[in-house]
C-alpha cells in the first residue's frame, strides 16, 4: 500500500502534507501535488494534514488504479518538495468542486522552492 494524491487538491494545493512527510516524497506541479509510490513509507502522517482530503490510501479509494499511475508519472518528472510554499490564493474557491482533473489539470512543473 501506498498513499496518493486525488483530485481535490488540484486548485487547492494547500500543502499542509508537506512538512509533515518523513521521507520526503511529495512532488510539486502547477497546480497539484503527488506523491512517489516507490518512497512512501505508508506511515500516513500526511493523510489528515490534509484539509480537502485529497490525500488517501491505494487500496481505499483507486479501484481502476488511475490516481496511482498519475502520481507515479508524475513524481517521476515534477521536482521534489519538502518545504511548504504559499497555497494559491484562491484555492478555498475549489475546495468542494469535483471533476477537477478533467477542467484544471496542468502537467506543468511546480516552482520547487529547493
Amino acid at each position: 500500500m501506498t498513499y496518493i494524491v486525488k483530485d481535490a487538491c488540484i486548485k487547492c494545493k494547500f500543502m499542509d502534507c508537506i512538512e509533515v512527510c518523513p521521507v520526503d516524497c511529495f512532488y510539486e506541479g502547477a497546480n497539484f501535488l503527488v506523491i512517489h509510490p516507490d518512497e512512501c513509507i505508508d506511515c500516513g502522517v500526511c493523510e489528515p494534514e490534509c484539509p480537502v482530503d485529497a490525500i488517501v490510501p491505494d487500496t481505499d479509494d483507486d479501484p481502476d488504479g488511475k490516481w496511482l499511475e498519475i502520481n507515479t508519472k508524475y513524481a517521476d518528472i515534477w521536482p521534489n518538495i519538502t518545504v511548504m510554499g504559499t497555497p494559491p490564493a484562491d484555492g478555498e474557491k475549489y475546495e468542494t468542486e469535483t471533476g477537477k482533473f478533467e477542467k484544471y489539470f496542468d502537467p506543468a512543473p511546480g516552482k520547487s522552492t529547493e
